[in-house]
């Protein structure tokens, strides 16, 4: 690695910013596969657990961690999937 001092710098800030990215992405696989398992047992839940997925994958879209349009993409699939679980009762 080089020694210059803003090299030292900003590879310490991208391992800062690869573990805050990776604890963010991690988070928003948890909470979609905990709609969707909601979704799966048709729980009443499913739809408490739509808006806090959907305001964890938003903040993760406006932070930079995931595009924007993949944040909105994301909400917009698991959204359809719940209304659809709640609509077959």
């Amino acid at each position: 690695m080089a020694k210059l001092k803003s090299a030292v710098k900003r590879h310490k800030q991208s391992l800062k910013r690869r573990a805050r990215n990776r604890h963010v992405r991690s988070t928003v696989k948890s909470v979609v596969k905990e709609v969707r398992a909601g979704v799966a047992e048709n729980s009443e839940k499913a739809a408490e657990l739509l808006r806090n997925a959907a305001s964890v994958i938003a903040r993760a879209g406006s932070k930079g961690v995931l595009h924007k349009k993949t944040a909105s993409r994301k909400i917009a699939r698991l959204a359809k999937a719940v209304r659809k679980a709640t609509t077959a009762k």
